[in-house]
């Protein structure tokens, strides 16, 4: 690379900008977050801008992989790999002319799109883009300009401190930095929908740990691995997080016992809520998340969901609402968690199935039945026994 030039990562980070006098707080933790994902066994330096970061690779900064690490940052909205430049039109054009070489790739035609921060620069944003597209059609005889559908796209941005090149714009994973919005619980099945639910949760900066209900021998070992893996996938994007493995299978084997048949589903709903909201106090969570779709199952039409809303005293979030399965499908192929979840290994919520489940239970009638039952002190004796799993982001995302 010639003098004067280095490559580098920019980072822009789109909704963190509209939190006006709390803006540094949400920054600080992008950095934080960045930095946790890239590791302690990289060098690089990170500098703040106008509504965007720089990251200055240093030697043995490996920045193919950084930029997959990127893409599952919560709070980055779009990033680039950029060749920082002298603000000098003659470096800015043979810098261009390298960096388009490499973006090439059998392309017909281009335009060059530039932007002037720094009003003081000499040339206006149309010059430079007559300058540099001149220059370039030169270089590439073959090249046509095309304003309106180009194959490839040069940017340039004239900042105050130098000039940057760049070709690709690559998305983040949007939303607010995990760890500016409080913390959650989120309750993992091995299914579909609650990953996705957590993972949207996440997106919205808050910081999760996950429970999962175990019934063994009910369901196997095979099942909870399988739920490791998707926290494990999980993990990628909101950082390391507990997963706690509640086990379930007496208080399931009291369910079916004492309580009617057509009750057992929103009973076993109102347990899980329970001990979820323990476990939740128990790690200073704030609220707690599922995956549940309105009217998807019996367990949750309208009037289940009031009733297991009824069972604890926090909010339950569920960011699946209003989606369909086919949506809920195609956002869990994009996040890496549809291959896991598909896996065939039950989780505790397909045993002890009623034939005929109540959709419009009335709570006065669940209390009733719960009463046979002292559900409260077999959910305080399971607390004893809660397994305690570390998550980092850094192991594979699998089954072993």
């Amino acid at each position: 690379m010639n003098e004067g030039m280095k490559e580098l990562l920019i980072v822009k980070y789109g909704e963190v900008m509209l939190k006006g006098n709390n803006r540094p707080m949400f920054v600080n933790a992008l950095i934080r977050n960045i930095n946790e994902v890239f590791g302690d066994s990289v060098r690089y330096r990170i500098r703040k801008g106008q509504s965007m970061l720089y990251i200055e690779p240093e030697e043995g900064f490996d920045l193919d992989q950084a930029t997959k690490q990127l893409r599952r940052v919560f709070g980055v909205l779009l990033f680039h790999r950029a060749l920082e430049v002298e603000k000098d039109p003659e470096k800015i054009k043979a810098s261009s002319v390298d960096y388009f070489a490499k973006a090439l790739n059998g392309s017909r035609s281009f335009k060059i799109e530039t932007r002037r921060t720094d009003k003081q620069f000499p040339q206006r944003s149309q010059e430079i883009n007559n300058l540099l597209g001149a220059h370039i059609a030169d270089a590439f005889p073959h090249l046509q300009v095309d304003v309106h559908d180009p194959d490839v796209t040069l940017f340039v941005n004239i900042r105050k401190e130098a000039a940057y090149i760049y070709r690709d714009k690559e998305r983040g994973a949007g939303g607010l930095p995990v760890g500016t919005g409080g913390k959650a619980t989120a309750l993992l099945s091995g299914g579909i929908d609650s990953p996705l639910a957590a993972w949207l949760i996440a997106r919205r900066g808050v910081a999760l740990n996950a429970l999962h209900f175990h019934s063994y021998p009910y369901t196997s070992e095979r099942s909870k691995k399988k739920v490791i893996g998707l926290a494990r996938q999980l993990a990628q994007y909101t950082g390391r997080m507990n997963l706690y493995v509640f086990p379930f299978t007496g208080i399931q084997e009291a369910i079916a016992d004492h309580c009617p048949d057509d009750q057992l589903t929103i009973i076993m709903r109102r347990m899980m809520m329970k001990g979820a909201e323990k476990i939740a106090r128990k790690t200073s969570a704030q609220a707690l998340v599922t995956g549940e779709s309105i009217a998807q199952v019996a367990s949750q039409t309208m009037e289940s969901l009031t009733v297991t809303n009824a069972a604890v005293d926090m909010p339950v979030f569920r960011p699946l609402i209003g989606m369909d399965k086919e949506e809920i499908i195609d956002f869990t192929r994009q996040i890496g968690t549809y291959n896991i979840s598909i896996e065939p290994y039950s989780d505790c919520c397909t045993i002890f199935v009623p034939r005929h489940p109540q959709t419009k239970p009335k709570l006065e009638k669940i209390r009733e039945s719960e009463s046979q039952v002292d559900f409260d002190g077999m959910i305080d004796k399971a607390m004893e026994k809660v397994e305690v799993i570390e998550i980092k982001p850094e192991e594979e995302a699998m089954i072993e």
